[in-house]
């Protein structure tokens, strides 16, 4: 095997190379951005500060370590929590454009990206379990690689990560996952919305469909964030707040078809959505200004 260790420019060069990977994994562990973004350069400073020329693979460390950081923020967040995770919990969104035409490689980005609904799902998995089952089962990480992280055996840590595969195959909603077929149905949606028209709503919702509004923190007291079930319940909170989808345009959010709202240059609100048979079984809305004053909108 050829070990890492290399002068520092070149050291740098070859992580940069490993930065994209890391920053997914990283996304995927943390469900936040600039966490995220925290998390690789952590990855970064460890890498400068270790003896490299005992790495013999540069990317498989790189990705154990970036999972060590992201599992201590996990468990220092479990730490902290005194209350379970609110129920409105919103990941951070991946914007970027819609195009009219299939494009290669924002294709080939789409379908390795993973959902909002999927990191609602993850955020509710005890931290261990969320990592072994990110690094395992989306990055291909053996578990004798994950198991020291952790600080099981092998045999631990693939239980560990049956139980999240469980937990995410149980509860995460099935998509459509043609692009062509979201479109249909949040265009309706948004028709509906506009035009005022309730039962149009309704008739694009499924009838068991989900709503989560993350607005952040309380303010006086007081938080928009909400958790809304059912079709006409969901249709009724729409029509309220009909004037963002009245300034929204439709964008690439994470693995599929949603709403990016501007308003004065900011971003105000970001919808994803899951659709199964042409109706909208769930929706997902961060409208959390702080947040959002960390996104950018993406080209028309």
């Amino acid at each position: 095997m050829t070990s890492v260790g290399d002068d520092k420019e070149s050291l740098a060069r070859r992580f940069e190379e490993h930065r994209g990977h890391l920053g997914a994994v990283a996304y995927r562990m943390l469900g936040s951005l600039t966490e995220a973004e925290d998390a690789v350069q952590e990855t970064w400073l460890r890498l400068g500060r270790a003896d490299t020329a005992a790495i013999d693979n540069l990317g498989g460390w790189l990705t154990t370590v970036t999972g060590r950081i992201c599992l201590d923020l996990l468990r220092a967040r479990t730490t902290r929590r005194e209350q379970p995770m609110d129920e409105t919990f919103v990941p951070d969104p991946v914007i970027g454009p819609l195009t009219a035409q299939a494009d290669p490689e924002q294709e080939a980005l789409r379908a390795d990206s993973v959902g909002v609904a999927m990191l609602v799902v993850l955020e509710k998995l005890e931290p261990d379990e969320r990592l072994a089952f990110v690094l395992h089962d989306m990055f291909a990480v053996p578990f004798d690689d994950i198991a020291p992280v952790v600080e099981r055996n092998a045999a631990a840590t693939r239980q560990l990560a049956s139980r999240a595969r469980r937990r995410v195959r149980d509860t995460v909603p099935p998509s459509d996952p043609d692009l062509g077929r979201q479109k249909e149905a949040l265009d309706a949606f948004m028709a509906a919305a506009r035009g005022g028209d309730f039962e149009a709503l309704v008739a694009v919702l499924h009838p068991d469909v989900v709503l989560r509004a993350d607005a952040g923190a309380l303010v006086r007291g007081i938080t928009a964030s909400k958790i809304l079930r059912g079709a006409r319940t969901v249709a009724e909170s729409a029509l309220m707040f009909a004037r963002y989808t009245a300034a929204a345009r439709m964008v690439l959010v994470n693995d599929g078809a949603g709403l990016l709202s501007v308003v004065d240059g900011r971003i105000r609100s970001v919808m994803s959505f899951t659709v199964e048979n042409g109706r909208i079984t769930a929706v997902y809305i961060l409208a959390d200004p702080d947040r959002l004053d960390h996104l950018e909108a993406p080209g028309p």
